[in-house]
Parts: structure tokens; C-alpha cells; sequence
């Protein structure tokens, strides 16, 4: 399993991410949910998006109307859970035929990814009988003579106790042979001929920490399927272990599409800022992705065509030009390259045409919206579930929260509503239009509000984002 020894009860070799997936599975209850203190809540300029999310760039003037508000276009859309799901079912399909094979990660590269062999320990914990205080080792009873020299953390084997002698040690010290316990440094006093004496009672083993009392060489530590947290990782280097066999991160591509996209300065003449080219990567990395290559394309069809069947990423993922508009691109390129449509359109607000194409069996292509709040709903509805799925993670549990206050909703479509965490409720933002990212900078969340709306008290469930949730899924770099 590791650079330091044989791999611990598990052959690496043609490991299948669904045996981890199973497992993961199995053993996944609820999410632990801790979130950060919650952002500030905008109180101005509530967007209900009841419009027709369909800005072909972002908030880009004149765009052209979508076919998806039609009536047959809309009928195509799959509903929002079902999206999900099929992303998921993709993401296993993909797996299955590309049977990628577990990495070796070091361990300052291995958070957030998951377990593909055990952690079996490759050393006792502790290797040694150790002190858990600072203070004296003692043998037999009190009062002891203090030897001249004592017993640091990080030293050889210190030399034998006889009954009657004690010598000061450091906590994690190496304790001397036939110690009988540990003595707290405030549970003893010397007298004036500098003789130790306890001033509580001494327990046998007291303050020792034996060794093997966590666990012995070969005791299986950890499971396939576990996702590796800070805590994994230190566990892994108490263990003996330097780096972890591990299923690899989904190798992602970002293709920026828009001739009126600004890398740099304020907005002029028909010009706006790129805001998703500086969010997306960052946000698939939360997302445990890989990042390979970030690409500004323009309006040009065949620098598209070009960029996406020359991609070898697991999963391509395309900004904008989802809609049916002149340089709307997208659709015709996937129909060019053979890729077959999975979701075309999803029936939630914002991101309405959001779509999944199967490019080959082992790749995907996601394409968001050009909006950037309607991009952010692409990116937790169709990629979420497939590179989490890829990357063996476990699924997150729905959990309901209470919204403090209404959410008016879409007539047929699900919502997605940026709110903050206030106690027990979840706060709905303003600012949560389209092209709107005033609202989910300032969230914990996107609540999931049902057709029809929800009233004030009523549980909506919670998408979390990656960094408001503390979660391991933190990896911006």
C-alpha cells in the first residue's frame, strides 16, 4: 500500500472504484454537518427568477430567447432529482469502463480522496511504553531518590528503575523498564534531602500508555471506501505510513466560451468580466477534482469542437452557449462529435439549460449555463453527483432545514435559493437571479425549494457548500 511495506490485506492491482463505492455505501450515515458562522444576509433586490434563466454568456445584453421556454422544450427537461441521479448512474457507467487504477498519494496530497486498500498499522501504537505526563517514572513504592538525570521525549532506552528510585520524564518519553507508574510533576513534592514523595495515591500502569494500546502491528485501521480526513492522515503517519494507495482525483477541462468575456478591467462597450474562469476551477477542486486545463475559447465552433474531442479529462465542462442562439454552440458540436445527450435541460431555476453528454464511454461533458448563479446550479445538480461518484466519495444525507422565511417558487421547476444558517433555520438571501453571485457569496447553503414555493417554517432540504460546511472537500490548490 505504501512506499514503506507490503500493502495490508488488499490487492491494489485492478481495484474497481464501485467495490469502494459499495462500501462507502454501506458504511455512510448522516453527514456530519459543522458550519462556519453564516455571511451577512443581503436585504434588497429579492429576484424571485421566475424569468427564463437563459442569458446565453453572463448577464450578457441582447441574448437571444431559448427554445426551453417552450412548451415541448420543457417537457424534455428532467426533473432536478432525476438529473442528479442519472449524473450519478454516468459517473458508475464511466467508472466501470475506464477502470482507472489506485494512485500512490503522499500524504500532504491525499486529503479528501478516498481509500482504495486498508490502512492496516505497520507499527504497535505506541511502539513503546510511553509517558502520558510529565513528571517522574517511578518504581514500587514511595518515597523514591530521584536519579540526577531524566528521560526526554525523542531519547534511547533509559536505563532501568530499581524499587525506591524515580527519574523525571517528559511526556512521550520512553519510559524506563519495570516502571511502575507515572507520576503527575503536581502529585509529587521532594523534601529537603530531596527524596520524591506522592502527595495522592499511586496506581499501578497510572499515566503509562502502554505499547499496542491503540493497536498492533497488522490491525486493520481503516476500510476501502474511507474518505481520508486530517484525521486520516494523521492516524496513516502515526502508523508508519508515508504515502496511501487511493483512488485518483476525476481530471477535469474548463472551456470558457464568449467573445464578450473580460479577463481583466472594468466592463466597457458590450464587454463584462469573466466571473466564471476565476470560480469554476477553484469549485471543482472543492469538488475533488483535478483541474488540468482552463481554456478561453470565444464564439468559435470549431476551436470548440477541436478543444472537446481532443480533451482526454474524464469530465469536460463548457460555460455558456447551452441555448439555441446563433453562436450557441454547444448542441451542434456534441451532435457532430457523436456524444449522446443524457440530460438536455433540467427543470430547476436558475440553470434551466443545463445539460450531460456522454462523449465517450469513459467521458463526459457538462455543459453550464452562461449565467454565473445559474452556473453554480449546474455544477451541484449534474457534476457534483459524477465527480463525487468517480472519486468514490460518499454521498452526502439530505437534511431538512426549517426556512425562517417564504420562498415564493417556480409554477413546475425546482429552486435553488442561496440561504445563510441562523440557529436552527436557514435564512433565504436576495440577490438570487441568474447572473446574480451577490447572494451565494454571502451563503452557507442552497436551499431546494419545491414547485410552489415553501412557507415560513417549512423544512427545505440543504445543498452545502463545500467550504461552509468544513468538510475535508476543501482543496483549492
Amino acid at each position: 500500500m505504501t512506499s514503506r511495506g507490503a500493502r495490508a490485506g488488499a490487492e491494489a492491482d485492478g481495484f474497481d472504484v464501485e467495490e469502494a463505492l459499495a462500501l462507502v455505501q454501506e458504511n455512510s450515515g448522516p453527514a456530519h454537518r459543522g458550519h462556519g458562522g453564516p455571511g451577512p444576509h443581503a436585504p434588497q433586490h429579492h429576484d424571485t427568477s421566475r424569468h427564463e434563466d437563459t442569458h446565453r454568456h453572463q448577464d450578457s445584453p441582447g441574448h437571444a430567447t431559448a427554445r426551453h421556454g417552450r412548451a415541448e422544450e420543457h417537457h424534455r427537461a428532467a426533473p432536478w432529482p432525476e438529473a442528479r441521479a442519472t449524473a450519478e448512474r454516468a459517473a458508475r457507467a464511466a467508472a466501470r469502463a475506464a477502470r482507472r487504477a489506485p494512485v500512490s498519494a503522499p500524504l500532504d496530497h491525499a486529503l479528501g480522496l478516498t481509500l482504495a486498500a486498508p490502512l492496516a498499522a505497520l507499527t504497535d501504537l505506541p511502539s513503546f511504553d510511553t509517558s502520558a505526563m510529565d513528571g517522574w517514572a517511578v518504581a514500587g513504592p514511595g518515597p523514591w531518590t530521584v536519579r540526577d538525570e531524566g528521560v526526554l521525549a525523542g531519547h534511547a532506552q533509559p536505563v532501568r528503575l530499581t524499587d525506591g528510585e524515580a527519574a523525571g520524564v517528559a511526556t512521550g518519553a520512553r519510559v524506563p523498564p519495570d516502571t511502575t507508574a507515572v507520576l503527575r510533576t503536581e502529585h509529587g513534592r521532594t523534601d529537603d534531602r530531596g527524596r520524591l514523595h506522592p502527595t495522592r495515591g499511586v496506581v499501578h500502569g497510572q499515566d503509562i500508555r502502554p505499547r499496542g494500546q491503540e493497536c498492533r502491528t497488522g490491525d486493520q485501521l481503516l476500510a476501502v471506501g474511507t474518505l481520508t480526513t486530517p484525521a486520516v492522515l494523521g492516524l496513516a503517519a502515526a502508523a508508519g505510513y508515508d504515502t496511501l494507495t487511493v483512488v485518483p482525483r476525476p481530471r477535469v477541462d474548463v472551456l470558457v466560451l464568449g467573445d464578450e468575456l473580460l479577463t481583466a478591467g472594468l466592463p466597457h462597450d458590450g464587454l463584462i468580466r469573466d466571473a466564471l474562469g476565476p470560480m469554476l476551477p477553484p469549485w471543482l477542486r472543492a469538488l475533488g477534482a483535478e483541474v488540468r486545463a482552463v481554456r478561453r475559447i470565444g464564439d468559435d465552433a470549431e476551436a470548440l469542437h477541436r478543444a472537446v474531442t481532443t480533451s482526454d479529462a474524464d469530465l469536460v465542462v463548457t460555460t455558456g452557449g447551452t441555448a439555441a442562439g446563433p453562436v450557441d454552440h454547444v448542441h451542434p458540436i456534441l451532435r457532430r462529435a457523436g456524444a449522446e445527450l443524457l440530460v438536455d435541460g433540467v427543470q430547476v431555476r436558475p440553470g434551466h439549460p443545463m445539460l450531460l453528454a456522454r462523449l465517450k464511454d469513459d467521458q463526459h461533458l457538462v455543459g453550464l449555463p452562461g449565467n454565473p448563479l445559474a452556473a453554480v446550479s449546474g455544477l451541484l445538480t449534474l457534476a457534483e453527483p459524477l465527480l463525487r461518484t468517480l472519486a468514490a466519495r460518499p454521498a452526502p444525507e439530505p437534511y431538512p432545514v426549517p426556512l425562517r422565511d417564504a420562498v415564493q417558487g417556480h409554477p413546475y421547476d425546482t429552486r435553488l435559493v442561496p440561504v445563510v444558517l441562523r440557529g436552527d433555520a436557514a435564512v433565504p438571501l436576495h440577490y438570487n437571479g441568474p447572473a446574480m453571485l451577490r447572494g451565494i457569496a454571502a451563503a452557507d447553503a442552497l436551499a431546494v425549494v419545491p414547485p410552489g414555493g415553501a412557507r415560513s417554517g417549512e423544512e427545505a432540504e440543504l445543498l452545502d457548500l463545500p467550504w461552509a460546511a468544513g468538510g475535508i472537500g476543501v482543496c483549492f490548490t
